[in-house]
């Protein structure tokens, strides 16, 4: 008999802080040299896990582009240890967007899920676990997945396992928060196979900072007053204006709000139809969208609203012009450029 060398799948478990890791009352995070080790208790002892804590621990809703790129700045460096398998604990409010980055920066180049609780880990005291949390099922539900899934990006919670790119937070409290295309295990991340890893340099994460994205979500109005917004904005116009229309991406205009998104455009402003409908995407077939093409703004075709903002964030870190922006909005491929 010849002796084979069993491979042990080693975990990077990932903390940046949100409500899993709070304490204290008002619930504020744990300071990490306190947190992990308590977290260390709940660890499945099966699984080759290794904690690490993020370059900032934070509140979700604090979050930013740079603090995402910079979460995957450190996990790439861990795959250059060898880390192919990572868990990332994460805050509820902004967990569609972490997931969003993760999975447009990162791509099929690791088996990555997040996860995150409504209610705390640890006690008030921070001493114990709580007799009531979600935190552990959650993380067991990412643990135990995480080296089962194929390549890619997931989000888990409430014991499913979703498509990260594809996630919505739907209910502020409730166990049951989040909805998106559920996994299905051994199956190639469909949502994801026309995206390539990129490489996130320091030069990326301080660009980051500079990226303005206004969304505007439409509202009945008369179009007069959506004519005055539009003259305001022209004054100092965002990279990127996110118009969520209705339904599968209706909006009503006229010739001058038209105007306004050609001298928007002709400012460095991209416009990007959208829809605040969470689920179904946009369609085109109504003469009311047929403007669309003079006025020469963008579609969307993300799976999401946090991946509609992932993937501007990606653009807009690969191309240093709008002109580029628009030449590349729609390639089958997100490449990274040479």
């Amino acid at each position: 008999m010849v002796n084979q060398k069993i491979m042990i799948k080693k975990i990077a478990l990932i903390y940046t802080g949100g409500t899993f890791g709070c304490i204290g009352e008002p619930l504020s995070p744990m300071p990490e040299n306190e947190f992990i080790p308590q977290l260390k208790h709940v660890l499945p002892a099966h699984l080759h896990i290794e904690c690490f804590k993020a370059h900032e621990i934070l509140d979700s809703s604090a979050c930013t582009a740079q603090d995402w790129l910079k979460l995957v700045q450190q996990i790439q460096s861990l795959q250059q240890q060898a880390f192919q398998y990572f868990v990332v604990i994460h805050g509820t409010d902004t967990l569609s967007y972490a997931a969003a980055v993760l999975s447009r920066f990162l791509a099929n180049s690791c088996h990555l899920i997040l996860t995150g609780s409504q209610y705390p880990l640890l006690t008030v005291q921070g001493d114990n676990t709580r007799e009531f949390t979600d935190a552990i099922d959650n993380l067991n539900t990412a643990l135990d997945n995480v080296t089962k899934v194929s390549a890619g990006v997931y989000l888990a919670f409430y014991h499913q396992v979703f498509h990260a790119n594809s996630v919505l937070k739907v209910h502020s409290t409730a166990l049951d928060a989040f909805c998106g295309k559920k996994v299905q295990l051994d199956d190639v991340d469909p949502l994801n196979t026309k995206n390539a890893a990129y490489s996130v340099t320091i030069a990326d994460i301080e660009k980051a900072a500079q990226l303005n994205i206004l969304n505007w979500m439409i509202l009945p109005i008369e179009q007069q007053q959506l004519e005055n917004n539009l003259s305001v904005l022209l004054q100092k116009p965002p990279h990127f204006l996110i118009l969520q229309a209705y339904g599968v991406g209706n909006l009503s205009v006229n010739q001058n709000i038209i105007e306004y998104f050609k001298n928007l455009k002709e400012h460095g402003c991209s416009i990007v139809l959208s829809t605040q409908v969470p689920f179904g995407g946009l369609d085109q077939r109504y003469a009311v969208s047929q403007w669309i093409q003079s006025a020469n703004i963008l579609l969307s075709d993300a799976h999401s609203q946090a991946d509609l903002y992932a993937k501007i964030l990606k653009i807009y870190l690969q191309y240093p012009s709008s002109a580029q922006w628009h030449e590349h909005w729609y390639d089958h491929l997100d490449s990274q450029p040479e």
